[in-house]
């Protein structure tokens, strides 16, 4: 079945249904535009959610102050579930909760901020403030487009219970989860529905909520209870062995090698991460089992900037992540309220909210027309982003070794311009002093610099405050 045709299906059941309780039970709604911003995307498929998802309602048509007249003729097509839509998202205990411990919701955008990127790619928002009319509101249909066709997993309720135990929902306690499955979809190379599965809530699909609180014991993931960023990163590396080693012969569901970046050398005991480029390359062979000497690698880098809050100079660099090619976003958010991070404009951090609670969607192979709605979101919410908590983690993929030794030079690059306090640092490799920089990575991508005066503790010769990096 073509995707669009599913779409449209979707929709045209929406605008026309009848009754009030099938809209409010179904709170996004998938359609039909072309992603905008970049024609050589790092996600294949993204391209083509953008393409079959956009907006039900924009941003400012759902905030509008404009007349009557002007709502009734851009509404004139779905006002009835997009009025639906905006009732739900905005009401419910679920609701209170959520902006208690996030704060308000607001998905006001204002021109005046700047450019708004987005796992980088950038949204050149225009200079002039909207007016609220037609043409004003479509400068904002690309990043909402964008925005829209990302894969939203929130709360489930109704699966089977997580082993031994009786939980059949993960409501209040499963948001990481949540977040870390909304990054790890968001680059996947697979059809649609396909990747969809792979997330569903029960024993048989791969990243499934539970089957990564098994994978995670190891690291304390317990149902129930809350995890952080870092126990979190690890816990997807073990997951994904534990599915190559599954499939043995087949095609591994999850077609990317793993890298978690850590500190020092012996691991998590502290200083500033480090991207060691030979540790990269043996997770791809491992990947391939030797059969290719590069596949695509997913970057996982949990980081804790800051004791309460993140320090404030670390704010620029979290912004510059963002326009990196190879952004996956962030996990983050307030303490004890896990968001997925997404996009920057200025000090707003752009989040999709797992804290919305869904039931569960049984999408298997023999569902004749799967209704996904409830997997991407119409509204667009931010939040400052020095207000995040410091205990996160960053997301990057590479599709390939030219990807991956881009990425090297652009985080070199912004690592020389952290003034001695960077996010993270690149090394060749971990048993000689050496430091890549930005100028090191040549056209034939084979040539590093060395520097005897500094290696892999580069960040506390510095004089960087160590208590800034203790990790999880």
């Amino acid at each position: 079945m073509v995707l669009k045709d599913l779409c449209d299906r979707i929709v045209a059941a929406k605008c026309s249904s009848k009754s009030s309780t099938e809209i409010v039970d179904n709170t996004q709604v998938p359609v039909a535009s072309s992603k905008a911003g970049s024609s050589d995307s790092k996600f294949p498929k993204a391209s083509l959610w953008s393409t079959f998802f956009t907006s039900g309602f924009s941003v400012d048509e759902t905030y509008s102050e404009s007349s009557s007249s002007e709502k009734k003729t851009v509404h004139s097509r779905n006002s009835g579930w997009a009025a639906a839509v905006r009732k739900v998202v905005s009401g419910g205990s679920m609701r209170r909760f959520q902006e208690r411990v996030l704060g308000s919701i607001r998905t006001d955008i204002s021109s005046s901020d700047g450019d708004i990127w987005l796992l980088g790619v950038c949204h050149k928002i225009s200079p002039h403030e909207s007016t609220g009319d037609v043409d004003a509101r479509n400068v904002f249909a690309a990043f909402e487009q964008d925005f829209f066709s990302k894969i939203l997993i929130t709360y489930r309720k109704g699966f089977d219970a997580i082993e031994d135990s009786k939980y059949t929902s993960d409501v209040n306690w499963g948001c990481m989860l949540r977040s870390s499955q909304m990054l790890v979809a968001q680059p996947m190379d697979k059809d649609y529905i396909e990747i969809l599965q792979l997330f569903g809530d029960s024993e048989a699909a791969a990243f499934s909520i539970h089957n990564l609180l098994q994978a995670g014991k190891g690291y304390g993931l317990a149902v129930g209870s809350w995890v952080g960023p870092y126990a979190m990163c690890r816990t997807w590396e073990v997951l994904a062995r534990n599915q190559r080693e599954k499939n043995d012969l087949g095609e591994p569901p999850l077609p990317m090698a793993i890298y978690v970046v850590s500190g020092d050398e012996d691991g998590e005991r502290g200083g500033a991460p480090v991207v060691c480029i030979e540790d990269a390359s043996k997770r791809c062979s491992e990947f391939s089992r030797g059969l290719v000497s590069w596949t695509p690698l997913l970057l996982l880098v949990p980081l804790v900037l800051g004791l309460d809050k993140v320090n404030l100079r670390y704010i620029p660099l979290l912004q510059s992540t963002f326009k990196f090619p190879q952004s996956l976003g962030i996990l983050g958010g307030k303490p004890g309220a896990s968001t997925y991070i997404i996009g920057v404009q200025n000090d707003k951090a752009f989040y999709l909210d797992p804290h919305d609670v869904k039931p569960v969607v049984n999408i298997t192979g023999d569902t004749q027309e799967p209704n996904t709605s409830s997997y991407h979101c119409n509204i667009s919410r931010h939040m400052p982003l020095d207000s995040i908590d410091p205990s996160l983690a960053i997301g990057f993929y590479c599709r390939d070794k030219d990807d991956f030794d881009d990425f090297c030079s652009r985080a070199s690059k912004l690592a020389e311009e952290s003034n001695g306090a960077p996010l993270f640092t690149v090394a060749q490799s971990r048993s000689l002093p050496m430091q890549v920089t930005s100028n090191s990575v040549s056209s034939d991508n084979t040539r590093f610099e060395e520097d005897d005066s500094l290696g892999m503790n580069l960040v506390n010769d510095a004089g960087t405050n160590e208590d800034d990096w203790q990790f999880l």
